[in-house]
């Protein structure tokens, strides 16, 4: 449902006397639509405020000459916490309404199973005890869903996927903006988590859906139990998650990456395509392709092995060689 620019800013509080738009909802600078609100808070972004598409940004003083002729700038000194405040208007409204999915062909589907309203489930699939699928979601031809499976509102599952016992997909994100006062703001998350074809996801593993724009696992990918996957997070098609695995928000992972067990990233990183990291490998800046690390900061694993060679020689007191 679209919102008056002006009861927008308004209702955030920040001031603004300018023409008025219809808002449809929120977006990033880069993906915004002309009838979206945007932000800008991070200098990594700047880049796009000179080619965003968006109705309007909240964003403070100085940087509203860079904004494209025909975008309104919304001024405040704190447009993280604007933002927060405006996602508020937009969150999706919480209900116990439940309707019968559309069914696109024979399923199998135990009775206690419940469905939010507009859900869409695809020819064979198999869904067991104790599932929930909120509304919105549709989900492909010839999934299994095993028991205690939740897919909160606006995820889409693609064809021949696997949920293991316990997944939850589309939890909210973590993000929270801070107020001077030290209250911490919830962010709602508008967005939604997208899942390919032929992805299996294991007991326990919780995808969080995106704050703005959707959290997404492309074709093929494999992800193992007790994986935690961030919100707006991107990961490529046959790409290898193994138990434990961390990936914060916004992070990209290239296609046929594989991370080993309790490995991690950082946010807002790029992991190239068919790079690997070895077991309880932390990533704190972005990585090239085709390479193995290791490590705490992640490194080329030979370099790792060096250094581990090093340091037993220097626990044994022994002298290192030239």
């Amino acid at each position: 449902m679209s919102r008056s620019l002006r009861e927008i800013c308004e209702t955030i509080g920040v001031e603004y006397s300018g023409e008025d738009r219809s808002i449809r909802g929120l977006n990033t600078l880069s993906e915004a639509a002309p009838d979206e609100l945007s932000f800008f808070h991070n200098e990594k972004y700047r880049r796009d405020l000179p080619k965003t598409r968006a109705a309007a940004v909240l964003l403070e003083e100085r940087f509203a000459g860079e904004l494209p002729e025909g975008v309104l700038p919304l001024i405040t000194d704190e447009p993280y916490l604007k933002l927060a405040l405006a996602t508020a208007i937009f969150a999706h409204p919480i209900s116990t309404a439940s309707e019968p999915p559309k069914l696109l062909g024979a399923c199998d589907i135990d009775p206690t199973v419940r469905f939010g309203k507009n859900v869409t489930i695809g020819e064979g699939t198999v869904i067991m005890a104790g599932c929930y699928i909120g509304d919105d979601c549709t989900v492909g031809a010839h999934c299994l869903i095993h028991p205690n499976v939740t897919i909160y509102h606006g995820c889409r599952l693609g064809n021949d996927c696997i949920l293991h016992s316990g997944a939850v997909i589309g939890s909210d994100g973590y993000g929270f903006a801070h107020t001077r006062e030290g209250r911490h703001i919830k962010i709602h998350q508008l967005g939604g988590v997208e899942i390919g074809d032929a992805v299996e996801i294991g007991a326990n593993t919780t995808i969080d859906r995106g704050a703005l724009g959707d959290t997404v696992i492309a074709d093929g990918t494999k992800i193992d139990n007790l994986v935690q996957i961030g919100h707006n997070c991107e990961i490529g098609e046959n790409s290898l998650i193994v138990a434990q695995t961390g990936i914060s928000g916004s992070t990209r992972l290239g296609r046929n990456v594989v991370m080993g067990g309790q490995s991690a990233t950082a946010g807002h990183l790029e992991i190239g395509d068919f790079a690997t990291l070895a077991a309880r490998c932390a990533a704190t800046k972005s990585l090239e392709g085709g390479k193995v690390y290791a490590g705490v900061p992640a490194m080329d694993i030979r370099l790792w092995r060096r250094q581990q060679a090093a340091l037993m020689r220097l626990a044994k007191g022994k002298k290192f060689s030239q």
